[in-house]
């Protein structure tokens, strides 16, 4: 099927894709985290353990994280809004099958599609917001697109908590029965994934009607196609030849690597460390991390294209010192022992590290060619997934478990227990530190080079 010429794409369409793209990345997070919500319940109605839990966290990011390279590449070389409606149409179908399945593995394989789904949207949307608005104005408006994170995570936990917490009140018996859930030992989790998949369906029909963006439309003269790329081998060969790609994966590895650990593990460290129960530990890091994140995305998107407007390297340079000042803040976050300064110093690290996820992604589908986009951000998800919050829930607890109590708890004046978390989690301060600098140093460079954003250079 053919592109839409350039002239269709007026303004009017460009923000109502985007809406509809915004939409279905909040749909999105949410079908991503209920399952989050409702694990305990799904643990004691199967009769599983702790680690066969966790297994069905960890089949979704390695399924998402090993088919996006391969969406990636499908995304540069086909009609890009159907790849984005069966990506919603199959995690939507999959989220609401999870409510219907009768065995452990059976919920397991549906969240294996769940990840292919995702892997198949998330690759491709960013590039597809990228050729709808002038360069100079992408950061804003993939920071719109990326509020879906912080905002739609939380609303997977509360909704998931309140549907399967008061589904009783919500459904009548007959409807329970007319859903075909009257059998279940507890439907109250088998509701919660029903209700949240079903508007994906909706979304998915209206992802079809969109009209396809053409590609690389207003993209500056030099931003062309680039030949030469149909082999997957001179994709990833391209993307490396890239200093400002290689400085913003690096940096946001290192990045989610830190906010991955911390959303994993601060629920836990605010009860250990600071006395306090459950509810309200994930109640309270949750709405630090709603109201940090929906702040630091907002207002980084328009620093880092007030930045970009100055500047090749404004992206990663915005990006860079909020790494470097949020660094610190994550280190006074694990180290202090009054809980308001805590709270605070949690909500300041949150702030700086959201604050990057419009420049980096703008920075990301902007320094590739425009038939590379949908690619750059495939091998992208793969690296900083595989390298980021794929290993470091695990590695914090190891720290926590082995080194922490014998290097500081006697000196911090605190049970092993919560010496331990605290110095893993003090420790996840460096690579945030290390991200920040090695933006700056990237930014510097792109800055210096005459091509800009875009160029190749040197290794």
């Amino acid at each position: 099927m053919s592109e839409t010429p350039p002239a269709a794409s007026t303004r009017a369409q460009a923000l109502a894709i985007l809406v509809v793209l915004t939409a279905i990345n909040f749909l999105n997070y949410i079908d991503r985290y209920v399952l989050a919500a409702v694990l305990e319940s799904v643990r004691v109605d199967f009769g599983i353990q702790d680690a066969d839990a966790g297994l069905l966290g960890l089949m979704f990011i390695v399924v998402y994280t090993l088919a996006s390279p391969f969406t990636g590449w499908l995304g540069d070389r086909v009609v890009r809004k159907y790849l984005v409606a069966g990506g919603v149409l199959l995690w939507s179908l999959a989220t609401v099958g999870c409510a219907y399945v009768d065995s452990y593995e059976g919920l397991l394989g549906m969240r294996a599609l769940v990840g292919v789904g995702e892997a198949g949207y998330a690759t491709v949307a960013p590039a597809m917001i990228a050729d709808l608005f002038l360069p100079q104005k992408r950061g804003r408006m993939l920071a719109y697109f990326y509020l879906a994170i912080p905002v739609g995570s939380a609303l997977g936990y509360v909704l998931g908590g309140f549907i399967a917490g008061s589904w009783e009140q919500l459904v009548s018996p007959e409807l329970l029965a007319l859903l075909g859930l009257d059998g279940a030992s507890d439907p109250g989790w088998r509701l919660a994934f029903l209700l949240c998949g079903f508007p994906g369906l909706i979304f998915g029909v209206a992802a079809l009607l969109m009209r396809e963006p053409q590609r690389g439309v207003l993209d500056a003269p030099g931003e062309a196609h680039e030949a030469g790329l149909d082999s997957p081998i001179a994709m990833v060969k391209r993307l490396f030849t890239s200093v400002a790609w290689r400085a913003t994966t690096v940096g946001m590895v290192l990045m989610t690597f830190t906010m991955g650990g911390l959303a994993f593990w601060m629920p836990t460290f605010l009860q250990r460390a600071h006395g306090m129960d459950e509810a309200a530990a994930g109640t309270i890091f949750g709405g630090i991390t709603v109201v940090a994140g929906l702040l630091a995305t907002l207002i980084g998107g328009f620093l880092g294209d007030r930045a970009f407007a100055r500047g090749a390297g404004g992206y990663l340079r915005v990006s860079g010192w909020g790494l470097v000042i949020g660094a610190p803040m994550t280190l006074i976050m694990a180290l202090v022992d009054m809980r308001t300064a805590v709270l605070v110093a949690a909500f300041a690290a949150e702030f700086f590290l959201f604050l990057n996820t419009g420049p980096l992604n703008a920075a990301i589908v902007g320094c590739v060619p425009n038939n590379l986009r949908a690619s750059s951000m495939a091998v992208n998800v793969l690296l900083i997934h595989a390298l980021g919050d794929a290993i470091s829930p695990y590695l914090i607890g190891a720290v926590s478990d082995g080194a922490g109590p014998a290097l500081v708890g006697e000196l911090l004046g605190a049970s092993a227990q919560v010496a331990g978390l605290r110095l893993a989690i003090a420790l996840s301060a460096l690579p945030v530190l290390v991200g920040g600098l090695w933006l700056l140093r990237g930014a510097g460079r792109v800055d210096r080079h005459p091509d800009g954003l875009t160029g190749q250079l040197e290794r």
